[in-house]
């Protein structure tokens, strides 16, 4: 066994291991305190909605524990197994240049990544979902959504992977710099495009008709020296019960957007006060931060695939007997996660802190009980988990732990 074969799987089965550790502990914190609701929530948060939230918390990870068993043998099947290999073998069996094969390689590996997570998709939307209310989504929404999902993955992610080939093939021993432009240029694009050409094939967004709320919301919006494109409502109650809100885009093509069923569950006040919040994340330059940490992130990662194409060892120890271009890249996106898991709660800290600097900004300017009241409602109908296992959330959760946030907030409140 070759030594990066063996440290590939050591590190996958370290991974997996973590992930299914993980797992268990966050099952076992909700069920432990499923009989009691915790005192900060005692008086907004019924038993019956706390347990509701333990159970569908319980049953969501159970799903990810069979999920992450799935990854992880479809990951061997893909590399040691030796499947892309013959994926990449049928394409460059049939006389194509080199890009048109490793494109079409490449289209065809995530088409059947995709396939192959249809059956649990499918159970968590129409098992796990309806089973706790939450579920809206019909069986034609399901599928249109999933051919929509494909036909943009051959439209945008196809010239994607055709550029970056090209690039690893004709560019030089530089190529990766210039793929790093490529990428960052097209992920700017489909920030910008996202708002006003991607989302509307998914959703319905129609300006909001609430004069009284848009009142508030614009006024908010002049404090906070934002512009946007628009305030909308967008259709989420036609897939799901969740609320939620976000401002999307970039540049001038901005937008604000609520879910209808959160537009139907808080007060316009409150509802100023979530908007807030989002807002002192563009403030707050978080966004923009993100977006240049993903920058320098993929432009290490695109050097490391430059040293890593010109390393034999690198196809052979992996199940891929012929080096290319296109069994380089999707080796490298297949295998990178399993290396960089480990790195998952330097990001979950970042976000976190980004989370209570946006709840500060909004107190700032709104109201930090109305923002405590509405985050209650929210955790109450989307049935979040009030008792998370704190190592799990460490790792993986984005926002603060429920009982921790609403409790800074109510903090503020009472001093002011």
């Amino acid at each position: 066994m070759h030594w990066f074969t063996g440290l590939f799987l050591f590190f996958l089965a370290l991974v997996t291991i973590l992930r299914l550790y993980l797992a268990q502990r966050q099952i076992d914190s909700v069920r432990e305190h499923r009989d009691e609701v915790p005192k900060p929530f005692a008086e907004d948060i019924t038993l019956a909605d706390h347990q509701k939230a333990a159970d569908y918390s319980a049953a969501r990870v159970r799903l990810g524990m069979l999920d992450t068993v799935v990854d992880t043998l479809l990951l061997l099947g893909w590399t040691i197994a030796g499947g892309l290999g013959l994926v990449l073998g049928f394409w460059g069996g049939l006389g194509l240049n080199a890009v048109v094969a490793g494109t079409a390689a490449g289209v065809s590996v995530f088409f059947i990544v995709s396939l192959l997570s249809l059956p649990l998709s499918a159970y968590s939307t129409f098992a796990i979902e309806a089973r706790f209310g939450f579920n809206r989504t019909t069986l034609g929404t399901f599928l249109g959504d999933l051919v929509k999902g494909w036909l943009l993955m051959f439209l945008l992610g196809g010239p994607l992977i055709a550029a970056i080939l090209w690039l690893m093939d004709q560019a030089g021993s530089k190529w990766w710099l210039y793929a790093w432009v490529v990428w960052t240029s097209f992920t700017l694009l489909l920030t910008w495009a996202y708002p006003t050409f991607i989302a509307p094939i998914f959703n319905k967004f129609t300006p909001l008709a609430d004069e009284q709320l848009k009142q508030r919301i614009e006024q908010l919006m002049i404090r906070c020296g934002f512009r946007s494109k628009g305030i909308f409502v967008m259709d989420g109650s036609r897939r799901s019960s969740h609320g939620n809100a976000y401002f999307t885009g970039l540049g001038n093509n901005k937008r604000i957007v609520f879910f209808d069923t959160l537009i139907n569950r808080l007060e316009p006040a409150e509802v100023e006060a979530v908007l807030a919040h989002e807002l002192g994340h563009f403030r707050l330059n978080h966004v923009r931060k993100r977006m240049l940490l993903s920058m320098a992130i993929g432009l290490a990662g695109l050097a490391l695939l430059g040293w890593l194409t010109l390393q034999p060892w690198f196809y052979s120890a992996l199940g891929v007997a012929q080096a290319s271009a296109a069994a380089a890249l999707l080796l490298f996106i297949f295998v990178l996660p399993v290396f960089t898991f480990v790195f998952t709660p330097l990001g979950s800290w970042l976000s976190r802190r980004h989370e209570f600097e946006a709840d500060a900004y909004a107190v700032a300017q709104s109201d930090a009980s109305l923002l405590a009241v509405a985050l209650v409602k929210l955790y109450r109908d989307n049935a979040t988990t009030l008792t998370p296992d704190s190592l799990h959330s460490l790792f993986y959760d984005s926002h603060p732990p429920a009982p921790v946030r609403v409790a800074r907030l109510q903090q503020i409140a009472g001093n002011a």
